[in-house]
């Protein structure tokens, strides 16, 4: 099993795209990037200790190539948004995806320009590509929050604009 890192705003509107596919073994909302030693979520909101807000997925790359796995990410984000993803605004909330080996560099860079070059966006992708950093788990209550919460996670995805960012630029995909 291989590891994919993702930021893209929000981490509980970040497990449903890649929950429940084949080859995914498991999806850990959390924290990477910063400089604080594990923080908490009350620290991380704050946007001072440097983190984002991230999902690590293990995944199975026979099953799921992370080529895959990169297709879905970016068709989640709004990748010209420096300022955080949405309704979600700070730097904790930032988009980035952060590469585990050189052969994920690759992969995302390439994946990167290929999003630049598709004339979906009239703004540049802001989105980084950085080299995986200590992942620190969220709290427990952030886990599964969409299964725990089921009407709180509609209502807060619903006003957050991601759906409707999602059909506008990559319905029929």
């Amino acid at each position: 099993m291989h590891k994919a890192t993702f930021a893209g705003g929000c981490f509980w509107c970040m497990v449903t795209p890649f929950e429940e596919l084949p080859g995914i073994g498991g999806i850990v909302s959390g924290y990477s990037g910063g400089h604080v030693e594990n923080p908490t979520y009350e620290e991380v909101k704050t946007g001072a200790t440097g983190h984002y807000e991230v999902v690590e997925i293990t995944f199975d790359p026979q099953l799921f190539p992370y080529e895959r796995l990169l297709e879905l990410y970016w068709q989640q984000i709004d990748p010209t948004d420096d300022g955080g993803q949405f309704h979600d605004r700070g730097s904790q909330y930032r988009t980035a995806i952060f590469y585990h080996d050189e052969a994920q560099e690759k992969l995302a860079l390439e994946a990167k320009e290929k999003v630049a070059a598709s004339g979906k966006f009239q703004k540049p992708i802001v989105t980084e590509i950085l080299p995986a950093q200590t992942f620190y788990p969220a709290e427990e209550y952030h886990q599964g929050y969409h299964k725990k919460n089921k009407d709180d996670y509609k209502a807060d995805r619903a006003k957050s604009g991601r759906d409707e960012f999602i059909d506008q630029h990559w319905t029929g995909e």
